[in-house]
């Protein structure tokens, strides 16, 4: 049964970067189209900010497009999104998943605050 753990969030001034980090545990995660999404203080819903397939191939959200970038490593188990030029917009908590989604795969999430 696979388990997600995010981790690598934190404060940030705006213009600055940070890289986070979800490593799945159990089986298929390889075969696997992951994502990242993200769910804002009072957000409804959770967003989808970017996805990567097991072939590499990614695709972004446009507000993250150029700043964000996704990666997976097979071998490690684990997803990355490397997020650079933050803005206070992308202050949230962002979560890793599958695409789509399962719900009983929601982990804790990682908080990103972005603020001067």
């Amino acid at each position: 049964q696979v388990q997600l753990v995010e981790s690598g969030g934190g404060l940030v001034q705006p213009g600055g970067s940070l890289r986070l980090s979800c490593k799945a545990s159990g089986s298929a995660f390889s075969q696997s189209t992951m994502g990242w999404y993200r769910q804002r203080l009072g957000g409804e819903q959770r967003e989808l900010v970017a996805t990567i397939t097991n072939s590499g191939d990614s695709s972004y959200r446009d507000s993250v497009l150029d700043r964000f970038t996704i990666s997976k490593n097979n071998t490690q188990n684990t997803v990355t999104l490397q997020m650079n030029n933050l803005k206070p917009e992308d202050t949230a908590v962002y979560y890793c998943n599958t695409y789509p989604y399962r719900v009983r795969l929601w982990g804790q999430g990682t908080q990103v605050t972005v603020s001067s």
